[in-house]
């Protein structure tokens, strides 16, 4: 079964909980404001995820921008970079991370969850 860190106001957290109900693929969904990912889950994730740290970092966030983190970005050490997603889930994590045993996915790119989650068995068969 799948977990969803998402947030309920989240455009791209709605369209990636859509395309899974339109394929009857169960998740848990996960408040991600109200219970956000500790930092060891979120190099968990980063690790399994096979994609740069940086796609973890919600960057059309304001707290992104106000905090400079695009230059940030550039010359963090991983550990700081990890420090920062984890103090704050609500505004610096990009959503949703959706994640099983072996998989995980940043965000909602159509093709990706095709990828990743098409290949899941529907649980409506």
């Amino acid at each position: 079964m799948l977990t969803v860190y998402s947030y309920p106001n989240c455009g791209t957290s709605r369209k990636a909980k859509k395309w899974l109900d339109e394929r009857s693929i169960p998740y848990t969904d996960i408040h991600i404001v109200q219970s956000p990912p500790s930092k060891v889950e979120l190099k968990t994730f980063y690790e399994k995820s096979g994609l740069p740290l940086k796609k973890f970092f919600n960057t059309s966030g304001r707290r992104y921008r106000e905090l400079g983190m695009k230059d940030k970005i550039k010359t963090a050490s991983e550990e700081e970079l990890l420090n920062w997603l984890a103090s704050d889930g609500t505004h610096a994590v990009k959503r949703p991370i959706i994640f099983d045993l072996d998989h995980v996915t940043v965000g909602f790119d159509e093709d990706t969850f095709q990828n990743v989650w098409g290949s899941l068995p529907d649980s409506s068969k």
